[in-house]
């Protein structure tokens, strides 16, 4: 416990809980996402438990680092790639992850209800609350690799590492329903949060791929996008304002 009092340590911790609070921002989007399908007595209670799943799986990853790390070798090479455990966790994430979100952007576009034959109708994409559990599981594993790989080169104690983990997670869950409710309540954020999951999954197939794209450059991107779309909001709420701009530009 001393070890962590220290001035370093306090250091170490801060900028390791800033970077997980980062880096655990497609985490958030993406538990948004699969909560939003469920009723909405279900949706806190799903990010809650997704979120406290992604701590579970990263404490457990961080007891078994040298494994992790072990991960790193190849194990098979296939085109002229060699690719090691990571690799092929982080390729089937980042399937996995195209596939799940551009479904969802299909529903989105055609929208969620389909007539059946018998007359009935259901909601297309429904989601029972185990289903979507699990998905956020999965998807929890991929995520809670990169995580633990970061932490690892940042910082060699592991006490240091779980408790930087830990404080994310309950910073993660105190804005988490919020952040859920102001996406599912505008849909054009919601398309925005989705394209940045595509966003994520593509750099997950290159990263399998060995071809390094530095994350800084999409979280840039997205909030970038996401000011601009801000902006849109404020405008579409302010018809005068939005008149003048159009004179402006005219």
């Amino acid at each position: 416990m001393e070890a962590l009092l220290t001035t370093d340590a306090l250091i170490s911790l801060l900028t390791l809980t800033l970077l997980e609070v980062v880096l655990g921002i497609d985490n958030i989007i993406f538990i948004t996402i699969v909560s939003g399908k469920l009723p909405a007595d279900q949706r806190k209670k799903a990010q809650n438990q997704g979120l406290l799943i992604a701590l579970l799986l990263r404490i457990a990853l961080l007891f078994a680092i040298s494994w992790v790390i072990g991960l790193k070798h190849d194990l098979l090479t296939l085109f002229g790639h060699g690719f090691s455990g990571r690799d092929l966790i982080l390729l089937g994430g980042g399937l996995f992850l195209l596939y799940s979100t551009t479904k969802e952007i299909h529903h989105k576009l055609e929208g969620d209800t389909e007539e059946n034959p018998g007359g009935n109708v259901p909601k297309r994409g429904a989601l029972t609350f185990g289903s979507a559990l699990v998905q956020i599981a999965l998807l929890n594993i991929i995520f809670s690799f990169d995580s633990v790989l970061t932490a690892v080169g940042l910082v060699k104690e592991v006490p240091i590492m779980i408790a930087a983990v830990i404080a994310s997670t309950f910073i993660m869950i105190a804005f988490a329903a919020k952040i859920g409710d102001f996406v599912n309540n505008h849909p054009s954020i919601k398309i925005l949060a989705l394209s940045f999951l595509l966003m994520i999954g593509t750099l997950l197939v290159a990263e399998a791929f060995h071809y390094e794209i530095p994350k800084g450059y999409a979280y840039f991107a997205m909030a970038f996008s996401f000011l601009v779309e801000l902006l849109n909001m404020k405008l579409d709420k302010n018809p005068k304002g939005s008149v003048k701009l159009h004179e402006r530009i005219n």
